[in-house]
């Protein structure tokens, strides 16, 4: 996913995908809930950074963390965890 940019992302985002990925050793899953509104939830915990479990995002946030996610999937549909 060498060539994959905030704009596929967002794309992806837009067209109902929730994208997983790695930030700071925790594992998220990150999904679109309204319009500049997006949902991050925790999947796995670091036991050494603590994170919390679900935030509300807007688009500028997600941008910003964009260049620091590792290991970014995208997957059908969202996770009722």
């Amino acid at each position: 996913m060498e060539n994959y940019t905030f704009e596929d992302m967002w794309e992806d985002l837009n067209n109902g995908y929730e994208i997983h990925y790695t930030y700071l050793n925790n594992r998220y899953s990150l999904f679109k809930t309204a319009n500049n509104c997006y949902t991050q939830k925790l999947l796995i915990q670091d036991k050494k950074n603590p994170g919390s479990k679900i935030l509300i995002l807007t688009l500028k946030r997600v941008k910003e963390l964009y260049p620091h996610m590792e290991d970014i999937e995208y997957h059908v549909g969202i996770s009722n965890d």
